[in-house]
């Protein structure tokens, strides 16, 4: 048909989005055409089959392909959509094979590059001279199919990835989804889950935990209520332990099926009693510490009260353990350690409980016993402690010193027993070692009593509660006041008067007495001085205790405090006991030259109560011994005291010192001890210890009188001896 020119063709103006292109098509069917395309919500056209040419098109195939109205009329339909299939479509219908096609293609769009769409070709018209051509866009459908297919990929990278094991079922129980983990955690055989057999799934899971009747139980409880969910162990016959989750999968509100996961536990599990075994058991033996030990007691107190019983905590300490590492090393210590627990183990009974609470130290929980029961169990541990021991062939015997403590008599929590245990296995020690105590309730009040007394004692030194008295020494031979001892006094607000001999060992114990010491060497020496600048000189003793002795700067503090005061060294005289200086001798030694050039003079206090070395005192430089009061008591009539008397003044006449008898409190003392040579004397016959004002009194009564009464046996005055200060009493 030949091409008509549009003037000439008024007849077919165009209507409705449809054009005539001089064709010879009518009006009518124009319209229908139009009609037929505005139905279609995608794009569409209509073509010519002879002349190939698009013949009408609506607006959404304008708009899809840029054109405004009207512009895809008379275009080339071939060229529209231009794919392989499309191109072959047309070269068929040429040869008259007119058959429909529908398919997914791509289209080249002007803007915005290619489009997928799916696309229909039919023939239309009565005689097959035309077709409609139908396009869906799928560009946006095919963009959230990517989007979901890289969603899915990435769910499915996780889940893989992931070390738990996941499994989705259907409503119905079918197996719908899973990863690798799930499987390898069950074992799963890959034809079992290619089936997709939920039941069958499940039977197998059944089979493989430690209880399969509740393992059903609970998945049938599940199924009566699809909307349950759950979480709960499961134990397998293989050793492992699953933490199993499940969630209903809901979709719309509407239950879809059930997703599981399954978490391998077994390793956090072995992980965390690894953890807790080695917070409860000692790592070098392997028997319980002190932690688990506190357990044990707790529940031997629980059950102590319910029966009525009691039970014992043993503490066992070994003796001279130190000397083992120092000799020997550290690894064969612990060799040695290895087979004391050992043996103390095999020597108890099956529901005692040993432990080791300390470097050397173990304690056993002696169940249900008294302390008939706990004194036979430590003479048993007394005695397999005791077997010789070997170590890299050297044979040594150990020994071991343990306190008991009884539930309930002694308490019941483990503080408290371990306490009182310890308390008991310290007065082993003192007694000698390689024994056991039973707690005694009065050693823990003394106790109770020292740490209230120490903490009195520095609160007393802070707030000047300390006082001294001074003790008249005197010539023996003319009865003249020659020196004082000076005696530590405190009264306290709440204990009252507190004795030296009650306070100063507790002072010693705790080591306070070094600044107690400090204090009275200060106070002592200020006292002197002032008596010294008022024409009164008396050379002042202080007694010295080992452990202030033994400090680093104690000849530069005495040195010091005799500056500050101002007073001559030759004035003060220190009183050390035998045990001082024969503690570290060499040291000791040392530090007495140091004092001596100093100028200060030195006495041995106490003595005779120690151990006398002559050849090591002829090697000091001191001037002076003291009789201890011990031996003065039994003056005239104890003939033992009298020999002991006899021969210290023989044997210090013999190094060239002078002879002090202390706590002399009757006239027939004094007159042995003069006729014996005895040089000084102080004590209660004479004066007891008095406060500085009185004191100056009757020193300055002594010096005035040209001759004392005859009753106290008096003589001419000769040289003044030494003033004594002392920290305990006379």
């Amino acid at each position: 048909m030949a091409l008509m020119a549009g003037a000439d063709c008024q007849q077919c103006a165009p209507s409705g989005g449809a054009a005539c292109l001089g064709l010879g098509i009518a009006p009518s069917e124009i319209a229908a055409h139009d009609a037929l395309l505005a139905a279609l919500p995608h794009p569409a056209w209509i073509a010519d089959l002879a002349g190939g040419l698009v013949l009408a098109a609506n607006r959404a195939a304008e708009g899809l392909f840029g054109h405004a109205a009207g512009g895809l009329l008379g275009q080339v339909a071939a060229g529209l959509l231009a794919s392989p299939e499309d191109m072959a479509w047309w070269a068929g219908a040429a040869a008259g094979e007119l058959l429909p096609l529908h398919s997914d293609t791509l289209v080249g769009l002007p803007h915005g590059g290619p489009r997928l769409v799916s696309r229909s070709i039919a023939v239309i018209g009565g005689g097959g001279t035309q077709i409609l051509v139908m396009l869906q866009d799928r560009s946006a459908e095919q963009r959230l199919s990517q989007e979901r297919d890289s969603l899915l990929a990435e769910l499915q990278a996780t889940l893989e990835s992931t070390a738990d094991g996941f499994l989705v079922t259907d409503a119905v129980g079918r197996i719908t989804a899973f990863n690798q983990r799930f499987a390898q955690l069950w074992s799963l055989p890959a034809d079992l889950l290619q089936t997709g057999e939920g039941s069958a799934v499940q039977g197998w899971m059944a089979s493989s935990v430690t209880d399969p009747q509740d393992y059903l139980s609970r998945l049938q409880a599940l199924r009566l209520d699809p909307t349950l969910q759950a979480s709960d162990p499961l134990t397998l016959r293989t050793g492992q332990t699953f933490e199993r989750v499940t969630r209903p999968l809901l979709a719309d509100g509407r239950v879809q099926g059930r997703v599981w996961s399954f978490r391998d536990l077994t390793s956090g599990i072995a992980a965390q009693e690894r953890i807790e075994t080695m917070a409860l058991t000692d790592a070098l033996t392997g028997l319980p510490n002190r932690r688990q030990l506190s357990d044990c007691v707790a529940q031997a107190t629980h059950g102590a009260r319910r029966s009525g019983g009691s039970f014992a905590l043993m503490l066992i300490d070994l003796d001279r353990f130190r000397h083992i590492n120092d000799s020997l090393g550290y690894d064969n210590g612990d060799r040695v350690l290895l087979d004391v627990a050992q043996r103390i183990q095999g020597c108890l009974r099956q529901d005692d409980v040993l432990a080791r609470v300390g470097g050397d130290q173990f304690a056993v929980l002696v169940g249900t016993a008294g302390a008939p029961a706990a004194e036979a169990t430590a003479r048993r541990v007394l005695a397999v402690v005791a077997k010789p021991c070997s170590v890299d062939g050297a044979t040594f015997t150990l020994t071991c010193s343990i306190g008991i403590a009884l539930a309930p008599a002694h308490g019941s929590r483990i503080d408290d027993l371990s306490r009182h245990a310890e308390a008991a296995m310290r007065a082993s020690k003192h007694a000698g070692r390689a024994c056991f105590r039973l707690h005694q309730a009065r050693a823990e009040g003394d106790r109770r009593f020292h740490m209230q007394l120490d903490h009195a004692m520095r609160q007393a030194l802070v707030s000047n509660r300390f006082r001294l008295r001074y003790q008249p020494l005197v010539d023996l031979a003319s009865g003249a006041i020659v020196g004082a001892e000076a005696l530590l006094r405190w009264r306290d607000p709440e204990l009252g008067e507190v004795p030296p001999g009650r306070f100063i060992p507790v002072a010693e114990e705790s080591g306070f007495i070094v600044a107690i010491g400090g204090w009275v060497l200060s106070q002592a020496v200020r006292q002197a001085a002032l008596w010294h600048h008022r024409g009164l000189s008396v050379p002042v003793a202080v007694n010295v205790s080992a452990l202030q002795f033994q400090q680093p700067q104690f000849v530069e503090r005495v040195a010091s405090v005799l500056a500050v005061a101002g007073l001559p060294a030759a004035l003060l005289e220190l009183e050390l006991t035998e045990s001082i200086l024969l503690h570290d001798a060499a040291d000791a030694l040392q530090r007495v030259h140091a004092l001596a050039r100093l100028g200060v003079r030195l006495a041995i206090d106490d003595f005779g109560t120690g151990y006398s070395s002559l050849a090591y005192l002829k090697r000091l430089p001191v001037g002076k011994l003291k009789i201890d009061r011990s031996f003065v008591t039994g003056l005239p009539d104890e003939g033992g005291d009298a020999g002991i008397v006899r021969a210290i003044l023989q044997m210090a006449r013999a190094l060239g010192m002078a002879v002090v008898a202390e706590g002399v409190e009757t006239e027939p003392q004094r007159a042995f001890l003069q006729a014996a040579g005895c040089d000084q004397f102080q004590g209660f016959l004479f004066a007891p210890a008095l406060d500085s004002l009185s004191f100056e009194s009757r020193l300055l009564a002594s010096r005035c009188a040209e001759r004392p009464p005859a009753a106290q046996g008096v003589m001419p005055e000769r040289a003044a001896g030494a003033a004594h200060i002392r920290l305990v009493s006379g």
